[in-house]
């Protein structure tokens, strides 16, 4: 029986590009078997850039779920169909037997690294793993938000999006060492300065975020949350809100949530989930989903529990997305990335076709400004995620320690994003 573990390997560029491999090969042109480097093919006009060659496509925003290659200009999607001649493309990548997605979309991450104390580095842990776009949850507040822009948004190549932190600092508070988080002191929350620095960074900014839990929140969690409700009120954005370990009951927190809101840990286990003690899914979390509030996975360290997702997927309720939050405490396990959070939903009984839809199509739909992404429709941003789907008998684990036995693995090996090929998950990320 395996467990999930990550791989570590350490390869020069030379040995990077001798060993990426889908398939058989991946074929840039024709490449001299002794010189190891991807190279284009010679001169002449081609019509597309990139040619992803017969893998399974799965993009639930088609309906599709068969083989189809995939042509790509530029950073645009330029053709879907079976048996797209290879001479046709400057670049192929070969991709038999493999599940090709959209770029996935991780609703839930922390990526202020060297400022949030959870974050963790960006690009080794997202695009090299699949995931084209992430949105960092709340790990900069409007005081911190500039050099979040600065150093990090701008900066790597994964796409990043955020929810701004009702607290000014951010959550560059709480650590290992010091367990005390970013709204005990409640003036840090500044509702207006919230909005004035979505205002200004409407691009990249989705939303207002906020933390419930009674170390972070402390027993003012409702006026806490009352002034993130005005925050995104005033510039007409969703909240996300992680609940969990609050000081109020989590029906006034749900009484407060309006439709396009998120509650993100929502599978958690213990105290301030959203199941009560016989595993029924509360009255008023039903409420708020009839009004138009979608539950985020958020798995996190402490956050996803296998029975809660047991009890509630029997209840016929799913996630609207399923998000990692992968950071610090949980990189090395339980949770690795997104394609093992997906295929921990595997485990339970969802489809392929269906934890990919909470990956890519469902976080679109959800969020405007992702509207264009998470789809591979012709004339679409060519972000492209490739995977072994392995099987065998796969040890997951949840936030609480709790194990299953799961037969498929989602494994990522290689990720295109605008068009641009880049590395496979297990070795450092580099631009070819």
């Amino acid at each position: 029986m395996k467990h999930r573990h990550p791989h570590h390997h350490h390869h020069s560029r030379r040995q990077f590009l001798r060993q990426t491999t889908i398939g058989s090969a991946l074929v840039c042109g024709l490449v001299p078997e002794e010189s190891g480097l991807l190279q284009a093919q010679s001169p002449r006009s081609y019509k597309y850039d990139l040619l992803v060659k017969g893998g399974k496509l799965v993009d639930p925003t088609q309906e599709i779920s068969m083989n189809r290659d995939i042509a790509i200009s530029g950073s645009k999607v330029a053709l879907l169909a079976q048996n797209i001649p290879e001479s046709e493309a400057l670049h192929v990548l070969r991709a038999h037997g493999k599940i090709v997605t959209p770029g996935l979309i991780d609703m839930h991450v922390h990526v202020y690294d060297g400022v949030a104390p959870l974050s963790i580095p960006c690009d080794p842990n997202h695009i090299a793993k699949g995931v084209t776009t992430v949105v960092d949850a709340g790990s900069a507040g409007a005081n911190t938000f500039p050099g979040f822009r600065k150093y990090v948004i701008n900066q790597v190549d994964t796409r990043v999006k955020a929810m701004l932190n009702i607290s000014v600092i951010g959550q560059s508070t709480l650590s290992r060492d010091n367990v005390w988080g970013e709204l005990l002191e409640l003036r840090f929350a500044n509702p207006k300065l919230t909005a004035a620095t979505i205002e200004r960074h409407r691009d990249v900014i989705m939303g207002v975020k906020i933390r419930l839990t009674e170390n972070i929140a402390g027993q003012h969690d409702l006026k806490a949350l009352g002034m993130a409700r005005e925050a995104a009120d005033a510039v007409k954005l969703p909240l996300m809100v992680h609940i969990g370990g609050s000081f109020s009951p989590i029906k006034d927190i749900m009484a407060m949530l309006k439709k396009g809101d998120v509650v993100t840990h929502s599978f958690r286990g213990g105290d301030g989930g959203i199941i009560d003690d016989n595993g029924r899914i509360l009255p008023s979390v039903h409420h708020a989903l009839a009004r138009g509030v979608h539950l985020d996975i958020g798995h996190g360290a402490g956050s996803f529990s296998f029975d809660t997702a047991e009890h509630v997927l029997e209840q016929d309720v799913l996630p609207g997305t399923i998000s990692s939050d992968v950071h610090q405490w949980n990189v090395n396990g339980p949770v690795f990335d997104l394609a093992t959070t997906l295929s921990k939903f595997m485990q339970l009984g969802l489809t392929l076709e269906q934890v990919i839809e909470r990956a890519t199509k469902n976080p679109s739909l959800i969020h405007g400004q992702l509207n264009g992404l998470g789809t591979l429709k012709v004339g679409a941003e060519a972000d492209v995620a490739v995977f072994d789907l392995d099987e065998g008998d796969f040890v997951f684990t949840d936030a609480l320690g709790a194990t299953r036995v799961g037969h498929q693995l989602l494994r990522p090996v290689a990720t295109v994003k605008g068009g641009h090929l880049y590395g496979m998950a297990a070795i450092p990320v580099e631009r070819l």
